[in-house]
């Protein structure tokens, strides 16, 4: 049960139900209304894809994805929402609860387990795998999607999917990919295609500031975490910034 709302008490009101500290300031006694909280499911699609694992810092994409999700779960099942775990690769997964979300941390820990292991040959099919989710969804839900957005067709998805459930992004970012690189000119190749390239490390491959604009237009909420930069900190803030507006619009 979650607190709603104080009213002006009527007889025949519970009296552990008074809101003490509210009648104290009233020429009349208030008792407090609560209302059942709503079992909204949450989903967290984690990108597995090659592009995930290549690094340039000891902490990759996918190990990041890896452990945000395992936290965001946790908090989801302390808030009793059952967790379904799924990977946004070509890789096949088996997950214990069938697909279906589920309120136990055991659960919870034996399909995050198999997707700790990184394949570089694994492409991903995040924009596949959303779409795929949201034609079995019945009903509202919570949408975490964890991915470095490399993906070209996730992001149409994505901005669909905004419009009929809950959906947050965490757009994961090694810093060479923000131009951080410190180097000159290289030669490279794409993590999954293998297509060749030229840059240099002063390059910026996107601007997420754009991508944000975007997925805001599309009521999807948006953060954006570098592997080498604070991670724990700018993730509680996100959620609980989060929480409040959400509240807000109740």
């Amino acid at each position: 049960m979650e607190y709603a709302q104080s009213r002006p008490y009527e007889p025949g009101d519970p009296v552990r139900q008074i809101d003490w500290k509210l009648s104290a300031r009233m020429p009349v006694a208030y008792v407090k209304q609560h209302e059942t909280l709503k079992r909204v499911a949450m989903y967290l699609i984690v990108d597995t894809s090659a592009s995930m694992s290549v690094s340039s810092t000891t902490l990759s994409k996918h190990g990041l994805a890896v452990w945000a999700a395992a936290a965001i779960g946790l908090v989801g099942l302390r808030r009793l929402s059952p967790v379904s775990v799924l990977s946004a690769g070509t890789r096949h997964q088996h997950s214990r609860s069938g697909g279906n979300p589920s309120l136990s941390p055991d659960d919870l820990w034996r399909d995050l387990e198999p997707l700790r292991a990184h394949d570089v040959d694994e492409e991903t099919e995040l924009g596949e795998r959303l779409t795929a989710l949201s034609a079995r969804l019945t009903r509202r839900s919570l949408l975490f999607v964890f991915s470095d957005l490399h993906d070209p067709e996730a992001l149409a998805v994505l901005r669909r999917l905004g419009h009929q459930h809950d959906v947050v992004v965490l757009h994961l970012q090694d810093p060479a990919e923000t131009g951080a690189l410190r180097a000159g000119y290289f030669r490279g190749s794409e993590a999954e295609s293998g297509q060749a390239f030229l840059a240099s490390g002063h390059q910026r491959w996107r601007e997420t500031c754009t991508l944000a604009r975007d997925l805001a237009g599309a009521d999807v909420s948006y953060l954006k975490l570098v592997t080498n930069g604070p991670l724990l900190s700018p993730l509680r803030q996100f959620l609980l910034t989060r929480a409040v507006r959400m509240r807000g619009q109740r």
